[in-house]
């Protein structure tokens, strides 16, 4: 896919689904800012993958909860390459918490997974959108969930943040039409280096082949299939699209049982 001339943003790129799609942008020739908030090590792991393929990126830190931090971001952009063409809104946070266990969430949690998963895109959005506006076109993909449709995932409180996001993108993609396309990605579960850190390799392998024989594709979400996605909404191809809530999730949201996985 090519992305010849495009300048993308894609924050929390330094691991998984934001990697992948920055990779795949930077291969179809974007000049692209990598970001990260704590992972610098990863961060320029990603950034010198991508300059080995002949792109042009540059590494920024930014934690996009920071409305100072998402105008450092933009403008990280435009003063290295006068323009912003696609915003990836890709950073995220959650906490596991078992969804009938009312106690296990406290209100910090609500506002702190917000802050990051709603506010935050609703913050890189508007420090982008002057110079989407001036050019006339802008393309902006926000990384959700199935969890925002189906109120199951790692909590109430990230089900919740998700479903507000989907909310935005709609919201969105009619206030900023026509220059700027607002639409969302949904995926489901997604083998992720952040999965294996977190559950372990025993558990993350469970939880893989238990996704991958119950899914109707009978397999489990990449990164890079994922990020297929992401770049289809982000490029021209899909110019006559705004608005639009894309599940990739190998049919999770087929299933009338699906519950938190």
């Amino acid at each position: 896919m090519s992305f010849k001339g495009k300048v993308a943003i894609v924050t929390g790129s330094s691991s998984g689904i934001g990697e992948a799609a920055a990779l795949q942008m930077a291969r179809g020739g974007a000049k692209v800012v990598i970001n990260y908030s704590k992972s610098e090590d990863d961060a320029r792991r990603v950034e010198a993958t991508a300059k080995e393929a002949g792109a042009e990126v540059i590494c920024v830190q930014a934690d996009v909860s920071d409305d100072t931090e998402c105008r450092k971001l933009a403008q990280a952009a435009l003063d290295a390459w006068g323009r912003i063409d696609i915003l990836v809104n890709n950073a995220g946070r959650t906490k596991f918490a078992n969804h009938a266990d009312l106690d296990a969430l406290e209100a910090d949690d609500f506002l702190d997974i917000y802050k990051l998963n709603a506010v935050g895109p609703y913050q890189m959005i508007r420090a982008c959108l002057p110079t989407m506006k001036k050019q006339g076109t802008g393309a902006v993909v926000n990384i959700s969930s199935i969890a925002g449709l189906k109120g199951i995932g790692s909590s109430i409180a990230y089900a919740a943040s998700k479903g507000a996001l989907n909310n935005m993108t709609t919201s969105l993609a009619r206030a900023l039409a026509p220059e700027v396309r607002v639409n969302a990605v949904c995926p489901g579960f997604v083998a992720t280096p952040w999965f294996r850190k977190t559950f372990g390799d025993e558990m993350f392998n469970s939880i893989l082949e238990r996704v991958s024989a119950t899914v109707p594709l009978k397999k489990a979400g990449t990164p890079e299939s994922v990020a297929e996605a992401i770049c289809f909404l982000a490029s021209d191809a899909s110019a006559f699209v705004t608005g639009e809530t894309l599940l990739v999730d190998a049919g999770l949201h087929l299933d009338p049982m699906a519950t938190n996985r």
